[in-house]
């Protein structure tokens, strides 16, 4: 019963080591996904848009402080010619104009990074879903970003996500 007992706790043991073994030589890969988004076209079309926009966004608020600047300018030249209810007027019009104009800039702003959240995510989302598919169909368990790591002297798998994402 012993010499059995003792068989029993040697195989268990061997088995326990063989497992562990085999649990340390998981297989990993990288991938550059600051690369894939760089070059990925659906990407470059999506800059293109949010500068598009960012354009408008600029072109409108030069239009207001130039307006702001002419406005300003001219009161201040008529300031000794008019009454100080006229002038009392004109500085609460110039400070609304700077409320507008500040307002408006940080609407722009935050209108601008919902726009590239929205529009990024799904990209993300399509390059991550390639990554893990062609991952998966290469046999490995685990895909680093190439990005920040120290030494990346495995596989690279990105020509393979291009592939997979049709560039």
């Amino acid at each position: 019963m012993k010499k059995q007992f003792k068989t029993l706790v040697i195989a268990a043991l061997v088995f326990v080591a063989g497992s562990q073994k085999i649990q340390a030589q998981a297989k990993v890969a990288h991938v550059d996904v600051s690369e894939l988004m760089g070059k990925m076209p659906a990407m470059l079309e999506a800059q293109k848009q949010l500068e598009k926009l960012s354009g408008t966004y600029d072109t409108e608020y030069k239009t207001m402080v130039d307006e702001y600047q002419s406005k300003l300018k001219k009161y201040e030249q008529e300031a000794t010619t008019v009454t100080d209810a006229v002038n009392e007027t004109r500085s609460k019009e110039v400070q609304d104009m700077q409320k507008r104009i500040v307002d408006y800039r940080d609407n722009a702003q935050k209108e601008l990074q919902q726009k590239e959240a929205d529009i990024v995510k799904p990209i993300m989302e399509k390059v991550k879903a390639s990554i893990q598919k062609v991952g998966k169909a290469k046999g490995f368990q685990y895909v680093l970003n190439s990005e920040g790591l120290l030494l990346t002297d495995g596989p690279n798998i990105t020509a393979d996500v291009k592939k997979d994402l049709g560039f």
